[in-house]
């Protein structure tokens, strides 16, 4: 992210500093490349994850004791990095945050949402925006939050700010304290399991249908991945082997988003596979797109290994009637 370009009001913070490491941090942690951290600060909790899911809170929690439910959240899946991080002594909640929000803000973040104390939902939302460890947990009463969104050619990036006040434990650790989630909107590194066009045949012989998780894309979008092109070729070699076949090419989705929406995406999504095959010298009349959205899974929507379960491609044969 780049730096140096805060509003003149804020020429006397402390500036965020890229892979500023201390040699205090965690072991085996480091900054995001993308976010720096504000100066003096240390890595206090890490984890990183090349393919996981992230709930962003998009709106203030409301209710309280063991189910209080977010008014708004985006489901994400992609690269996805935590880090937590105390910020150095004497420094108020407000300064840091303001550090990262105008930060974001010269990088062209697009913020979409923002709250603090308790308009974000008192303890209820601290206690479920963060974890509770490392200063972060049951520290509510000076909390402050945002979310937000980098449109990239390579993929949207989203972030969340949090930032509280410790005040419990260790009086050497009383200071402001910063949880960032970071995720990369990316997809799962699917197809791990190739199936060729010998085992596509027999799939469609045997059980009349054949599911392919091999032909991915982008993130609600239709645009094929480059990992796609070898599953694709398989079933270009499908329909040359077997010039009598014809196919339904149906795409199915998880129940993130609204019925019509995946409806369209699951439609899209076919006829750019249909296009894919054409383009290898498939005649289109032996090919026909449809979208069936999530209404017909094969596993529970409930769990991200389910949702993966779910979205995919399937090869179903054409038979003429009688047949």
């Amino acid at each position: 992210m780049r730096t140096n370009r805060f509003l003149p009001a804020l020429t006397l913070l402390l500036a965020l500093w890229p892979l500023a490491a201390a040699s205090s941090d965690r072991p085996g942690s480091s900054d995001h490349p993308a976010i720096g951290r504000y100066k003096g600060s240390e890595i206090v909790n890490y984890h990183g994850a090349k393919f996981d899911e992230l709930r962003l809170p998009l709106g203030p929690i409301k209710g309280s004791g063991s189910k209080p439910q977010y008014t708004k959240t985006l489901e994400l899946e992609g690269t996805r990095v935590r880090i937590g991080y105390r910020n150095p002594e004497g420094r108020s909640t407000l300064e840091v945050f303001r550090n990262y929000e105008q930060e974001l803000a010269a990088g062209d973040f697009e913020v979409l949402f923002s709250c603090k104390n308790e308009a974000c939902g008192g303890r209820a939302f601290n206690n479920n925006a963060v974890p509770y460890v490392d200063g972060f947990g049951d520290n509510y009463r000076d909390q402050r939050y945002l979310a937000a969104k980098l449109v990239r050619p390579e993929g949207e990036l989203y972030v969340s700010v949090y930032v509280c006040w410790n005040n419990s434990g260790d009086p050497k650790r009383v200071r402001a304290h910063t949880w960032l989630e970071v995720l990369e909107v990316a997809a799962m590194e699917s197809g791990q399991v190739e199936v060729d066009a010998d085992a596509m045949l027999q799939g469609i012989e045997q059980e009349g249908s054949v599911a392919l998780y091999g032909i991915t894309f982008d993130f609600n979008q239709a645009r094929i991945r480059p990992a796609s092109e070898p599953t694709l070729d398989e079933v270009a070699r499908l329909l040359e082997e077997n010039s009598s076949l014809r196919l339904h090419v149906v795409g199915h989705t998880d129940d993130v988003g609204g019925l019509e929406s995946n409806l369209d995406l699951s439609r899209r999504r076919a006829r750019a596979v249909v296009k894919a095959l054409t383009a290898r010298g498939v005649a289109s009349s032996r090919l026909k797109p449809h979208g069936l959205a999530f209404l017909a899974p094969v596993a529970s929507n409930r769990s991200e290994e389910g949702r993966a379960k779910n979205r995919r491609v399937v090869l179903l044969e054409q038979r003429a009637a009688g047949r």
